[in-house]
């Protein structure tokens, strides 16, 4: 044989031998690794490697005999005592693939931060404690939003520090990453502390505005527009915090003398003045929709000013980052009050296939599809029955004589 040849199949054979050394070293380290208890796993391959150990020694002896019957007995013997010492692991390589099946196989779960040290903590009044178990865990898990309201919580609630609060939350809000959502409840809850804490309406008003800033065209971002309208002045924010006062008024001088107005009256009078509020109201803040939707009902129900009504609604459906259900609200208002005030049904279809082309293949527009279906039903409900007129009879009828006597 060439001696080229020689090295070659020589160095073929060393690869193999180094290939199969470390595919084997490589296995046995992944099933050491995955054992519950590697010291048991690791006595278990010594006894293994004396079995086959054995039973080489003992084969070898005959290996120029051909394989008998006592070759097949020391091969059965060594397969049972393998059997035997491995059973628990055969069992698992058997049943693992139908497990996996059901419990998603023996991938690990994600990691995750744990805080029930600090709960457990915070409630035996331990704050200081919690704090630094809290911080133990955003050390590994730095943008975990759950932790880091944890701890502003603590600092605001417990610690009275407020500004500590202040600074976990801004650098929550700096990360990336954090859903809309987890950033507004972050600053509107920052907003209630700074109201409740140090009455702070400017820093309340500026922690909702930064909403609005980092969450645009969201239903968050609407929500924010919405709380900064209503928030309340610092009077009454000082008086809430004082002992409520009970102011029992004058009644009524001779109620009996009074003259009496209807219910009507009385509501249209009132809402003069109401309707002007709100007005100035949204003036100041345009999308305060709660006071525009109760100027809707000004203009629609005392008003009888179905355009001025629907304007309002318009200009609510139309803003930036509302909500489905909010827009299919509105426009099943819009359809009640167009029902309500003489509008023709064709103009009420219409507004009901709004919903339909915004939403379509939703429980809202499966609604109201019902809804144009019963339109005329609902129609005639809104008819008032006409007056039946009654005849003209003889008046003072008891009272009348009778000239006629019959007996």
């Amino acid at each position: 044989m060439h001696p080229l040849v020689q090295i070659y199949r020589g160095l073929v054979d060393a690869f193999a031998v180094v290939f199969l050394v470390l595919f084997f070293a490589g296995l046995l380290w992944a099933l050491l690794r995955r054992s519950e208890d590697p010291g048991r796993f690791i006595f278990k391959l010594a006894i293994s490697a004396g079995i086959i150990g054995a039973a080489v020694w003992l084969l070898k002896r005959n290996i120029n005999q051909p394989f008998d019957m006592g070759d097949l007995v020391v091969v059965l013997i060594c397969a049972l005592a393998m059997t035997a010492l491995w059973r628990h692991e055969i069992a698992d390589a058997v049943s693992r693939p139908i497990e996996a099946l059901f419990t998603g196989g023996n991938v690990p779960p994600e990691p995750q931060p744990y805080y029930s040290v600090a709960e457990g903590k915070r409630k035996l009044g331990r704050y200081l404690e919690a704090v630094a178990e809290i911080r133990k865990q955003l050390e590994q898990f730095p943008n975990d939003f759950n932790g880091q309201m944890m701890l502003a919580e603590i600092q605001a609630q417990n610690l009275d520090d407020l500004p500590g609060a202040e600074l976990t939350i801004q650098r929550l809000c700096e990360q990336r990453g954090h859903a809309p959502i987890n950033l507004a409840h972050a600053l509107g809850t920052l907003s209630a502390w700074h109201l409740k804490y140090t009455l702070d309406r400017e820093a309340a008003r500026a922690d909702l505005e930064k909403i609005i800033e980092l969450c645009p065209g969201t239903e968050q971002a609407a929500s924010a527009e919405q709380r900064i309208a209503h928030l309340a002045s610092r009077e009454t924010l000082l008086a809430s915090h004082d002992p409520q006062k009970y102011f029992v008024r004058e009644g009524i001088q001779n109620l009996g003398l009074r003259e009496r107005k209807g219910f009507q009256d009385l509501a249209e009078a009132d809402t003069d003045g109401i309707a002007a509020d709100y007005v100035k109201q949204l003036v100041e803040f345009p999308l305060d929709f709660e006071v525009r939707e109760k100027l809707t009902l000004i203009y629609a129900d005392h008003y009888h000013r179905l355009d001025l009504a629907r304007d309002q609604l318009e200009q609510m459906i139309a803003a930036e980052g509302q909500p489905a259900k909010q827009i299919v609200r509105w426009l099943n208002l819009l359809a009640d009050l167009q029902v309500r005030h003489g509008a023709d049904q064709n103009t009420v279809e219409r507004t009901l296939n709004r919903i339909l082309k915004l939403y379509p293949n939703t429980p809202a527009a499966q609604v109201a599809r019902t809804r144009l279906s019963h339109l005329k039903l609902e129609f005639k409900s809104q008819t008032k029955t006409s007056g039946i007129k009654m005849g003209n009879y003889e008046q003072n009828i008891g009272l009348k004589s009778d000239s006629t006597r019959r007996y």
